[in-house]
């Protein structure tokens, strides 16, 4: 894919700006797409929740025969010590149904001995994810944005019902696996990349908050309906319905301008033009002059993917340095949020919705606060803060009224403060690559970011030996992170590059340290206010 980028900001700038809206304002066309844009990150909101309820475990206790409980025995969650010492593990289990009614861990009874089971499942999903981000956003470069949205949204809207007629974990986890292809990944994606490439640089931080505060309404989503809903079975029926409003993506949708034109696909990027013009109601006609004119980006005849990320020097720091940051936000994000039984205690969908819905205040000031000051010292500052809040809510003692307060109050800190970090990312990371692989570096850090997140559930299990060692462990890499993201460039109110070689020359000498000296000036054109 050749200069995308370049092409539809520039057109955007000149045709959009100019013809369309006014300077301060969207029309009716683009805020029309955006609405389409946002129902996928509310939808994969919805599926990566899903088994903080589908797969609860509720507080359990060996079932005995009845005769037991009058002798001197003790029954524990996992075995029951018996009158003459020795020790019986469970084969059956009693559960508490204060907050759930069955859930898969109650009907394939995946806890004590089976309790990997359960994370397994979560991080076969995360694991979908990680494999979606790998294989679907070079195609989105290749193929287009929409044919991979759409293909995404339909296998999304089947998976997830057929998820709730399973009567065995490994058709489960199987179906959970795709999910995590398209619903996780493919769909949310593309997307975001779509937002991207439609709008410029003046709205583009608010409108990628905007996925971000989508997805947490999903996960919002997943807590209401699970206090409603107590069979597990029904539940994620009802989640996987919720793909419905995707299925006229494909009528209502129009791909990327930037990339049509970018694969000589002339005639169809001027009739999307023409149709936003007409939306906003604007003289609906773009002359072939002013597009040859605006078109002006350096063609590219070379393909590129994920391992041109790696090939020169500065690019290769700057992605190995990307890549750990989406890889240590995502661990502290879903970390926080998929245990939230374990962290906090009281009623579990009020703590998930608490926790949840922390990210939105976040998503409404940090758009104002990396547009001031930056993406990079925004981004450092709230994982450094976020990171120290999680090892603090460790060592913290939860067994009084007030140490369970702080508890909350400081889980919910971090998780505020890593959503912020995490959504800035996403438009961090869309600025700092040139149009060529823009999508490719999106798909590698996601790729990085559900690495992280498929062995998010393998390191809560280590609570086993230590119940703060997980939380230390997800603070200390966002402390790591935090400092490393300093070394970073600064891409506020900087055009984006957009060849292989602006890329690489992009930032050369900007990082936190520089203390404005020896950074280098941007030779990129400059691109819409």
């Amino acid at each position: 894919m050749g200069g995308a980028g370049w092409v539809f900001t520039n057109l955007y700038c000149a045709v959009i700006l100019n013809h369309i809206m006014n300077a301060s304002s969207l029309g009716r066309y683009q805020i029309q797409q955006y609405v389409l844009h946002l129902l996928p990150a509310f939808t994969a909101g919805v599926h990566m929740l899903s088994q903080t309820t589908v797969g609860a475990t509720p507080d359990h206790k060996c079932s005995v025969p009845e005769e037991w409980y009058q002798e001197n025995v003790t029954i524990g969650e996992c075995s029951v010590q018996m009158k003459n010492g020795t020790e019986e593990p469970c084969s059956e289990w009693i559960y508490d149904t204060t907050y759930y009614g069955n859930t898969i861990v109650t009907d394939w009874s995946l806890v004590c001995g089976q309790r990997w089971m359960r994370a397994l499942s979560q991080s076969i999903l995360m694991f979908g994810v990680l494999c979606g981000a790998m294989i679907l956003g070079p195609l989105a470069d290749k193929y287009g944005r929409l044919k991979i949205l759409y293909f995404s949204c339909v296998m999304q809207a089947i998976f997830g019902v057929l998820a709730a007629f399973c009567h065995h974990y490994i058709p489960f986890f199987i179906i959970k696996w795709v999910l995590g292809v398209f619903g996780g990944a493919g769909a949310y994606m593309t997307g975001f990349v779509l937002t991207m490439e439609m709008v410029g640089r003046k709205h583009r931080t608010a409108m990628g908050f905007g996925f971000q505060a989508l997805f947490a309404f999903g996960a919002v989503a997943v807590a209401i309906w699970g206090y409603f809903i107590r069979n597990w079975k029904t539940l994620q029926l009802v989640y996987g319905l919720h793909s419905i409003i995707l299925l006229g993506h494909w009528w209502l949708v129009d791909e990327s301008v930037g990339w049509l034109y970018s694969q000589g696909r002339k005639d169809e990027a001027k009739a999307i033009l023409e149709k936003s013009l007409k939306v906003n109601k604007m003289e609906a006609e773009v002359k072939e002059g002013e597009m040859e004119t605006l078109f002006t980006a350096p063609k590219e005849t070379q393909s590129y993917g994920l391992l041109d990320l790696l090939k020169t020097p500065r690019m290769r720091l700057r992605t190995i340095n990307m890549c750990f940051n989406w890889f240590s936000n995502s661990l502290v994000y879903y970390g926080l949020l998929l245990n939230t039984d374990t962290l906090l205690s009281g009623n579990p969908y009020l703590m998930l919705a608490l926790v949840a819905s922390a990210d939105l205040p976040s998503y409404i000031f940090s758009p104002y606060l990396v547009d001031r000051f930056g993406r990079r010292s925004i981004t450092s500052i709230f994982m450094l803060i976020g990171g120290g809040a999680c090892i603090m809510a460790a060592f913290t003692p939860k067994d009084t009224a007030t140490g369970s307060a702080i508890v909350i109050s400081l889980v919910v800190l971090g998780k505020l403060l890593i959503a912020g970090s995490f959504a800035i990312i996403y438009n961090y990371t869309a600025e700092m690559y040139p149009t060529v692989v823009r999508t490719s570096a999106i798909g590698g850090g996601a790729m990085c970011a559900r690495l992280s997140s498929t062995l998010t559930p393998w390191i809560s299990l280590l609570d086993s030996f230590d119940p703060k060692l997980p939380s230390v462990i997800f603070g200390s890499v966002a402390l790591l992170s935090g400092f490393l993201t300093l070394f970073l460039p600064e891409t506020l109110n900087k055009p984006m590059p957009q060849t292989m070689e602006e890329g690489e020359e992009y930032g050369r000498g900007d990082t936190a340290f520089s203390l404005g000296k020896n950074r280098s000036k941007s030779t990129i054109p400059t691109e819409d206010p």
